[in-house]
């Protein structure tokens, strides 16, 4: 298994990044997010990975925190997600705001993933639910993101506006408090 890579960055391919270790390149698959966070090419990375290999294919799946990529196996260890849905779900919500969706079962955030409809989302949650708890009991204490979704939808804003500041809301505050930081932020974001 291929767990981590050390090396000199060579390329960005589009949704994959070549990473040189030892004078072989090796082509990684990593979400927009996580690309764009890494270094000038020829400067040197460090990319947790995970090696997923089939009958015809190897493919490693990159990730800038070893959290991540332990997401990532969480996600694909859910009946009908694959890799390439597994890294759609990352690209589309940060990692905390991806476990939250699930713990507070937010039908709606997962369904924003390409891919992911109503059906799926449901299915998702009901599988990894109880992985999610208990790999994380601190994201579980933080509850009503799905509340503070559907109140900012009826409010009529967009489900990207909703996901770039859902993830960012003190989740601990009561419902009425996050939607009104929501709101704030979007405010903000709006003037940029």
């Amino acid at each position: 298994m291929i767990s981590r890579l050390r090396g000199i960055l060579v390329a960005m391919e589009g949704d994959a990044v070549v990473v040189e270790v030892g004078g072989v390149g090796y082509e990684v698959r990593m979400t927009p997010e996580a690309i764009a966070n890494l270094p000038a090419i020829g400067e040197e990375v460090v990319i947790h990975t995970h090696l997923q290999v089939r009958e015809d294919d190897m493919s490693l799946y990159g990730f800038a925190q070893a959290s991540d990529r332990e997401l990532f196996r969480t996600l694909i260890s859910a009946s009908g997600v694959g890799p390439r849905l597994a890294m759609a779900l990352m690209a589309t919500l940060r990692a905390d705001a991806l476990r939250r969706a699930i713990i507070d079962e937010d039908v709606a955030a997962l369904s924003t993933a390409p891919g992911v409809g109503k059906r799926s989302a449901q299915k998702l949650i009901l599988e990894l639910r109880p992985k999610i708890a208990a790999a994380d009991a601190e994201v579980v204490s933080g509850t009503g993101s799905a509340q503070v979704r559907q109140a900012l939808e009826q409010l009529g804003y967009s489900a990207e506006e909703i996901n770039e500041v859902v993830g960012d809301l003190d989740h601990d505050a009561p419902v009425e408090d996050q939607v009104r930081q929501a709101l704030k932020a979007i405010g903000q974001a709006r003037r940029a």
